[in-house]
């Protein structure tokens, strides 16, 4: 009898159980790799008394099982199946499967949409154990000043694959601003206009797994093979593989291999190739010979087109005081911004009725606000590298002991953006800078004085301060 109404049940028992567990996941990024995880499933359903949930291969099977399986036990036995009934990964052909529509019920469209398992079977015999995300196109990629030159690059690969005009391409950036968006959107580009090249889309930390997985079965030839062979390679996250000293070499190889026979490459990272600690100088070298491009954190304008696009795709009519409320509120990232925006989007759909007001956008919003102050905490190596390119000097030259006026000015303005927008002591501001913290104390009491009687000074660490996403009120 459990079987048969387990049978009859399964799809809104497994509707139940993804929407809870969408719930359930506390930040955008976690939310992000849940969603990445759903097209690998290819069956759900009960088999000799265990919830079967089906994957394509055993390293699938292996990759996903301690990432999923205690999550998804958890919400199927909160949504209905029995508490004596357990969760089994296993590799299944597909049967019946329901895919979960990605990435927010909020912001769902109404129209039927691709899934990305189809994106999948076009590459054919390729290890692409993350399937490309369907809504990162080039067409769903709003465009403005921090991001136009990389959005320009990735369009130039796309339709260029054969030419290889940037190759390696390497974008680098923060956290949550498009970098995997452009990285997928020239996946699709190419299975879209050339069909028959085989495109492979993984991150950094699912290489080496795989590397790993293929060196314990001792088959590393066929991993090689498997790699070597593709026409596009799609790399996230590189700077995963700092200090792996094996796999920095296995993918030395792979690079290199790719390279003589003309393959693209494209790379994501949260820092420059030069910024790369850990990552071997010959890789360093490789990443830099190709086209590197940055992506930055979007301006005001940026974010309310974003805003804009994404409230037109959800098909809803937002006030346009609201729209510029978040714009001016939430600008850490992308991310940040479309959580914003889903917030807003899941009220309106709960309260019909009831108008949609700014007072109530800051009720709704308080908690991201919040967030967004205590984000405010960077990293001195981030406050340095932003002042170190605003002033055209190297991160070198920042932690130097030259005193010239021409360095002297950017590493005082450094410290003190660093005591103002970090929560660290004064010796660990001086240990990244190599001095000691009299004179981290000392530098940004001069850059307090001068910026009361300088006013080019005042001006450049408000643009500096803006280039981190940071409003000048934050340093008082």
């Amino acid at each position: 009898m459990l079987e048969y109404d387990i049978k009859n049940n399964s799809e809104e028992l497994w509707k139940k159980a993804i929407s809870l567990l969408r719930d359930i996941m506390v930040t955008p990024e976690e939310r992000s790799q849940l969603e990445r995880y759903f097209p690998m499933l290819t069956f759900h359903g009960f088999e000799n008394g265990e919830y079967v949930i089906g994957l394509a291969d055993q390293f699938q099977v292996d990759w996903v099982t301690p990432k999923l399986a205690l999550p998804l036990e958890r919400a199927l036995h909160a949504s209905g199946l029995p508490k004596d009934v357990h969760v089994k990964f296993a590799i299944r052909q597909p049967s019946h499967y329901v895919a979960p529509q990605a990435p927010s019920p909020a912001l769902a469209q109404s129209k039927p949409r691709k899934t990305a398992t189809k994106v999948s079977s076009l590459s054919r015999e390729v290890p692409l154990t993350m399937p490309l995300h369907e809504n990162y196109t080039f067409e769903n990629f709003v465009c403005g000043p921090s991001n136009s030159f990389a959005h320009a690059a990735a369009t130039a690969v796309a339709k260029g694959l054969s030419r290889n005009s940037y190759n390696p391409l390497f974008i680098y950036g923060g956290t949550g601003l498009g970098k995997t968006h452009l990285m997928e959107a020239i996946g699709h580009y190419v299975l879209k206009h050339s069909p028959s090249s085989s495109v492979c889309f993984i991150t950094s930390e699912t290489f080496l797994n795989e590397y790993i997985n293929n060196l314990m079965n001792k088959s590393l030839p066929a991993f090689r093979e498997r790699y070597r062979k593709v026409d596009l390679l799609l790399l996230d996250d590189v700077q995963f593989i700092a200090g792996k000293e094996q796999i920095q070499q296995e993918f030395f190889n792979t690079f290199n291999e790719l390279m003589l026979y003309h393959k693209q490459v494209v790379m994501t990272s949260d820092v420059a190739p030069k910024n790369l600690n850990g990552i071997e100088e010959r890789l360093i070298g490789r990443f830099q010979q190709g086209m590197v491009v940055e992506i930055e954190s979007p301006s005001y304008e940026t974010r309310l087109a974003i805003l804009k696009s994404k409230a037109l795709s959800a098909q809803k009519i937002i006030p346009e005081e609201i729209l510029k409320y978040i714009a001016e509120n939430i600008r850490s990232h992308v991310r940040a911004i479309e959580g914003a925006l889903s917030r807003i989007v899941t009220f309106m759909d709960m309260n019909a009725s009831m108008p949609l007001t700014v007072e109530i956008a800051q009720h709704l919003l308080k908690d991201s606000i919040e967030e967004e102050q205590i984000i405010k905490d960077l990293s001195i190596n981030d406050i340095m590298q932003t002042v170190a390119k605003f002033y055209g000097v190297s991160l070198a030259d920042i932690v130097s002991s030259q005193r010239t006026q021409t360095l002297v000015t950017p590493r005082q303005l450094a410290m003190f953006l660093s005591c103002k927008l970090t929560t660290k002591s004064l010796p660990e501001i001086g240990k990244a800078f190599g001095k000691t913290h009299a004179t981290v104390y000392h530098g940004s009491q001069t850059i307090q004085k001068r910026l009361d009687v300088e006013p080019n000074l005042k001006k450049a660490m408000e643009e500096i301060t803006s280039l981190l996403g940071r409003k000048p009120s934050d340093l008082l």
